[in-house]
């Protein structure tokens, strides 16, 4: 399967770049992670490092301040840990069995990561209140409000999910797509990657409907490349439909998985020709505001394909 996205993926023309401290962030997600107790010493712990993701961080956020991009790791290992429990470890076989979690953590969320009782979500809450914090550390109430929204979309995406596995249910094309975005967890790590580079967009960039279609369209390439990469170790262990090849396969009479990982390549190269004709668009209008926004996004869908190629999680 890698073979065949290597080979169908159209390499994203964006520069490919790594930050100089991923190697020494790396370490130190790893042991925030172990002082939360996300992990413990054994196969979680192997799980996590195989995910490599100081090596996604530090490519979506190749400059900066090295504290940016500690918290950024360290949000996307805290997502990491949240997936493998819910796509591996059974929580999210159901929703009946992730519900407690996702209140305990939408609780956290509610506080802006505040709350003195956030040690009712037990490891995954504590770290996500610390995430709140450190976003609001770094870039005041407005970088909190927005993550706290997309972390809860994300939540709440999962429950979907959930149900979808209980019932044995296959979600439609349109559905999973607009579903995916938010179970990818894309928008918090945009925001995140934002902060870091210190230029999270105002609100009169935020509400732009051209830099809104070219975050959905970023936020699809980023879950669609993740998607065809990670089909055949999803397909071979434990089959799931949360994947776009596996979307389009069951939406098909003969569900030939061949057609549909060939579909799902032209999907991603296609919606990558849109991405960089609404780039030049917004490029062209010479608001300099915008470009900070588009460099996160650049660097986001670039990071996916690299980390992809390179890192051990879906191999």
């Amino acid at each position: 399967m890698r073979t065949f996205a290597i080979s169908a993926l159209r390499e994203p023309p964006f520069p490919a770049r790594q930050h100089d401290a991923t190697a020494r962030v790396a370490r130190e997600s790893i042991e925030w992670a172990l002082g939360h107790g996300l992990i413990g010493d054994g196969p979680r712990l192997h799980r996590l490092r195989r995910a490599d993701a100081a090596g996604l961080a530090g490519r979506a956020c190749p400059e900066g301040p090295v504290e940016g991009l500690r918290l950024l790791t360290d949000l996307i290992s805290w997502l990491f840990v949240m997936d493998d429990a819910c796509d591996e470890d059974g929580l999210g076989d159901s929703p009946t069995r992730l519900a407690p979690t996702v209140a305990a953590l939408l609780d956290v969320l509610d506080g802006h990561g505040g709350r003195a009782d956030a040690t009712v979500a037990g490891p995954l809450g504590e770290a996500l209140g610390e995430l709140c914090r450190r976003a609001h550390a770094a870039g005041g109430p407005v970088a909190l409000l927005r993550f706290v929204g997309e972390v809860r979309e994300y939540l709440l995406a999962l429950l979907w999910e959930a149900a979808n596995r209980e019932h044995g249910r296959a979600p439609g094309l349109a559905e999973y797509v607009q579903m995916r975005r938010h179970t990818g967890g894309v928008h918090p790590s945009f925001t995140l990657t934002e902060l870091a580079a210190g230029a999270l967009p105002g609100a009169t960039h935020r509400a732009e409907p051209s830099l809104v279609a070219l975050d959905l369209l970023a936020a699809d390439l980023v879950c669609w490349c993740n998607d065809v990469f990670s089909y055949g170790k999803e397909h071979l262990t434990q089959p799931d439909v949360h994947n776009l090849v596996a979307v389009i396969a069951a939406g098909r009479a003969a569900g030939d998985e061949s057609s549909a990982l060939r579909a799902a390549a032209d999907r991603f190269n296609e919606g990558l020709s849109a991405y960089l004709a609404t780039e030049a668009a917004l490029l062209a209008t010479g608001d300099d505001g915008l470009r900070p926004a588009l460099t996160a996004r650049r660097n986001w869908i670039r990071a996916t394909y690299d980390w992809s190629l390179e890192a051990a999680r879906y191999a």
